[in-house]
């Protein structure tokens, strides 16, 4: 993910805390949150995961015209590259989300405006029962703020079989 323009702004965090069901009034009241030590409206925790939706990139938006994942007469709406006996381990099938974790530099604020870059982390493999190996791979995704401070760091691991379980069968 490359995010070039994340602001962090009141509705949206409003939003994101309903969403989560957190009524931490640190989210929503201006008075209280002015009071504070941060002097001010600060984002829920995982707020970060937002900035997905500012990425043009992001394979789970929609695109005009095209299918997306979430669309269509199929589970995705994307016809999955398994079907075709063709799997990356990208694409359906053979991949889940494993872990996220988050590293607080400092308090994401009401204001800030953020940049974001992902990079490759770690790999490594387990040996499954059914499928060969697991293979898991970190991806590091870094926000900063206008000033190019380090803010959160959040580490992304998704883990894929070594070959593609067989469907069907009882």
């Amino acid at each position: 993910m490359a995010v070039e323009h994340f602001p962090i702004e009141e509705g949206h965090v409003l939003c994101f805390a309903r969403a989560i069901g957190d009524p931490n009034p640190a989210y929503v009241d201006r008075d209280l949150a002015a009071k504070s030590e941060v002097g001010g409206i600060i984002a829920p925790p995982t707020f970060v995961q937002a900035s997905a939706q500012f990425d043009p990139g992001y394979p789970l938006r929609p695109h005009d015209g095209q299918p997306w994942f979430g669309s269509g007469g199929t589970p995705t709406g994307v016809q999955s590259a398994i079907e075709g006996g063709n799997d990356t381990g990208t694409s359906g099938g053979s991949g889940l989300h494993a872990e996220q974790r988050y590293e607080y530099h400092r308090t994401l604020r009401v204001g800030d405006v953020l940049s974001a870059e992902t990079k490759p982390g770690r790999t490594w493999q387990k040996q499954g029962r059914r499928a060969g190996a697991l293979i898991f791979s970190e991806f590091v995704t870094e926000y900063r703020d206008a000033a190019g401070e380090l803010v959160i760091t959040a580490t992304t691991v998704g883990v894929r079989t070594e070959r593609v379980p067989e469907r069907g069968g009882s």
